[in-house]
């Protein structure tokens, strides 16, 4: 397999791998304009402005754009995160052009119809709701509000309500005027493509188009705190959140391993004690998230209302024995999950042509798949210990609860529990 990547003039970069063997594509454009990138007014547009962009085109109806794709068997799709909005399809090698072509086209000529508007507002109105009413979904918004508080990075991608009712076209085209620049846009494809036609088609959409200025994003600053919404609910969530590091630290591999050995699959550690051992819950797991400019291990768990607080104990309690007697086996174990998930997630072209925009992103070019797996195999149980004395005795962090928490302990007594 084989990564090849241009420039055009204007900045716009196009970056691919083509895999042999396979019959399909995934191709997308990826673009440096998310949740993060919006002013506090701007809240939740850029989550507008991706469900817009199927609704119409200067050329294509919002029904002929799925059938432009689905007509050939295919299919199209996109998101919103912190950081980018992408536009993504997966189609046979033979409809590479035309899925680039729709997607080319919903990207730069979109006409933002005042009625589809009303109807996508009802939309995106209907999805905030249902966020509202998945306990696990809201409360990681909450939590991401508690770790960066007053900044950008902190604010929910969907918006709030009186946001999103406010949006008008000309918000719409204002923030497209203002961040959908060459410079701000990658497309990147694998599986059965050709990179000499994509650079050929890219040169004709979007070669004429003019730089603009890289938006400058507020730095970001973990602040820590704590919210906590009591309901009526069967479950009771909680959520603990630490700075980590962002994507170009080093230190993201060792973050990474660490929060697969605690709470990253069944045989670790927080899964054993707390569900296994315990009986305290069915759900609960650790992760590691990462920006550019910083990041966050999160641990989630839903319990009962009489058996919170002892679930926030134990949970204390095996972060910090993880800085003492985190085991080789379990380093291991969870450098081969990482390794693993890594791997088998790119025999995907959708998962590859993701990480080629995500890396070209950060990098601005892709470094061999051979330097990550050997980054990730340097981590040794040393690193995950020290990586697990930080998180464990960290002055800041935040804490989210929802539903019946009334006898959850606070983060002050969690942080005091920490300290002892």
């Amino acid at each position: 397999m084989t990564v090849r990547q241009d420039q055009l003039a204007n900045g716009f970069r196009i970056v691919s791998e083509h895999m042999p063997g396979l019959q399909s594509a995934a191709i997308g454009i990826w673009v440096t304009a998310g949740g993060r990138h919006e002013r506090i007014e701007q809240n939740g547009i850029a989550h507008f402005l991706e469900h817009m962009a199927f609704k119409g085109t200067k050329t294509r109806s919002a029904l002929q754009i799925a059938e432009a794709i689905e007509d050939v068997g295919g299919y199209i799709n996109a998101y919103t995160s912190r950081e980018v909005t992408a536009y993504y399809a997966r189609v046979l090698e033979s409809d590479v052009a035309l899925a680039l072509d729709v997607i080319g086209d919903i990207v730069l000529n979109p006409v933002f119809d005042p009625a589809e508007i009303e109807i996508e507002r009802g939309v995106i109105l209907q999805e905030i709701g249902q966020a509202h009413d998945t306990p696990d979904d809201v409360i990681f918004d909450w939590l991401q509000e508690e770790s960066y508080r007053n900044q950008p990075l902190g604010r929910t991608i969907l918006g709030p309500t009186e946001r999103v009712k406010a949006f008008s076209r000309a918000d719409l085209a204002g923030f497209v005027a203002e961040h959908y620049g060459p410079g701000q846009m990658i497309l990147s494809a694998a599986g059965a493509v050709d990179h000499d036609m994509l650079v050929k088609m890219a040169e004709q959409m979007f070669g004429h188009l003019e730089a603009k200025p890289a938006h400058v994003v507020e730095p970001a600053v973990f602040t820590g705190g704590e919210t906590r919404h009591e309901k009526a609910l069967e479950q009771a969530h909680f959520a603990l959140a630490l700075e980590g590091p962002g994507y170009r630290d080093d230190a993201i591999y060792t973050a990474q391993i660490y929060a697969s050995a605690l709470g990253g699959g069944m045989s670790s550690r927080l899964f054993q004690e707390v569900r296994e051992v315990r009986g305290l819950c069915y759900t609960i797991f650790a992760q590691t998230g990462a920006y550019a400019d910083t990041g966050m291990t999160t641990i989630y768990a839903g319990t009962s209302a009489g058996q919170i607080g002892e679930l926030a104990e134990i949970t204390v309690d095996e972060m910090k024995r993880a800085a003492d007697d985190m085991s080789p086996e379990e380093v291991a174990r969870a450098r081969a999950q990482m390794k693993a998930g890594m791997l088998m997630g790119l025999e995907s072209p959708s998962n590859r042509a993701e990480r080629l925009a995500r890396l070209v992103q950060i990098w601005d070019e892709v470094p061999p798949l051979e330097d990550t797996v050997a980054r990730i195999d340097a981590v040794t149980t040393g690193d995950v210990r020290e990586f697990a004395g930080q998180m464990a005795h960290q002055a800041r962090a935040a804490l989210a609860l929802y539903g019946p928490v009334k006898g959850a302990p606070s983060l002050t007594q969690m942080q005091e529990r920490r300290a002892a």
